[in-house]
């Protein structure tokens, strides 16, 4: 469907103060794309039947089952960006505009989407993005109708890490901006509500201007980072044709499988997961939140498991 979007406060106050306009058409310019991503995005030009056979394994890094990894941005598109980004924060600050942080587990960063940038990365999402994900994953990308955009930031002193989730995404799409950092993985687990939900599959280690692509059903967070900053943009892209079928819709009574056994200590959840304190200790966050967990769904418990009181 065709969406429209106001202007929102965000956008109008910080409008006069943009460092780079090109950022904010409506359109994505092809020479911003790494030389790696130009030969992915060239392949689909002409129908491809099996992607395997039009694009090299060392372009489109497999991580695992649904995980896929490649370079996308180059460096001028980098440097531009971050400047953009880094320009918002400062102006944002000493003009006082408003900043509407990505969601409710994310205490700094910002929605790309409100201060402007929806209709570049639109472009992005539909010229580029798509084609390569309709292959990866038809029946989640058959088409992508809208996006839910916005940058993270994790530094010391501010958010280390991102307790483990699933987005309220179809696919998802997140490149490392940069900076200098150690440690600030990503660790994945297995799909929401299968047996193996909480078990772990894989750790991805961010590389700047390299994205990773998966299906935002699947568990994962954020490890603590040790030293430095990483920014990541991550665009959340929506299929409304695939969620008006309701498969994707996530209950936790008809979409879940019995646990096969002990979570991966690592994937445990101190947000969502009943048996959390069973393996670890809260942290100091999460002690002053009022937590409301519900993972394993009664019924759907492993062997052998239980909360200690």
């Amino acid at each position: 469907p065709s969406l429209s979007f106001k202007m929102t406060a965000a956008e109008l106050m910080y409008k006069p103060f943009r460092r780079y306009p090109a950022l904010f058409a409506d359109n994505f310019d092809k020479s911003w794309l790494h030389k790696d991503f130009v030969q992915i995005s060239d392949a689909f030009e002409k129908p491809v039947k099996n992607y395997k056979d039009a694009i090299p394994d060392d372009l489109l890094r497999k991580e695992m089952d649904g995980v896929y990894s490649f370079n996308v941005f180059n460096d001028v598109f980098l440097q531009m960006f971050n400047e953009e980004i880094n320009h918002f924060y400062d102006v944002s600050e000493s003009e006082n505009i408003p900043v509407k942080r990505p969601n409710s587990m994310n205490n700094y960063g910002v929605i790309v989407n409100e201060i402007g940038l929806r209709p570049m990365i639109t472009a992005f999402q539909q010229t580029y993005l798509w084609p390569l994900s309709r292959h990866l994953f038809p029946v989640e990308a058959s088409q992508f109708d809208n996006h839910h955009s916005f940058i993270v930031r994790y530094r010391a002193g501010e958010d280390l890490g991102l307790d483990m989730h699933t987005d309220d995404s179809d696919v998802t799409f997140n490149v490392c901006l940069g900076e200098e950092f150690t440690g600030a993985t990503l660790s994945f687990c297995g799909m929401f509500g299968a047996a193996n939900h909480r078990q772990h599959r894989f750790t991805y280690h961010h590389e700047v201007g390299r994205a990773i692509l998966h299906l935002g059903s699947r568990r994962h967070g954020a490890d603590d980072i040790q030293s430095g900053r990483r920014s990541n943009l991550i665009v959340w892209n929506h299929n409304y044709a695939y969620r008006a079928r309701g498969v994707n819709s996530w209950d936790r009574d008809s979409h879940y499988e019995q646990e096969e056994g002990i979570p991966s200590p690592v994937c445990l959840s101190y947000t969502h997961d009943r048996d959390y304190e069973v393996y670890k200790e809260l942290p100091e966050a999460a002690k002053k939140q009022k937590r409301k967990p519900w993972c394993p769904p009664p019924g759907c418990e492993y062997k052998g498991y239980h909360v200690e009181s």
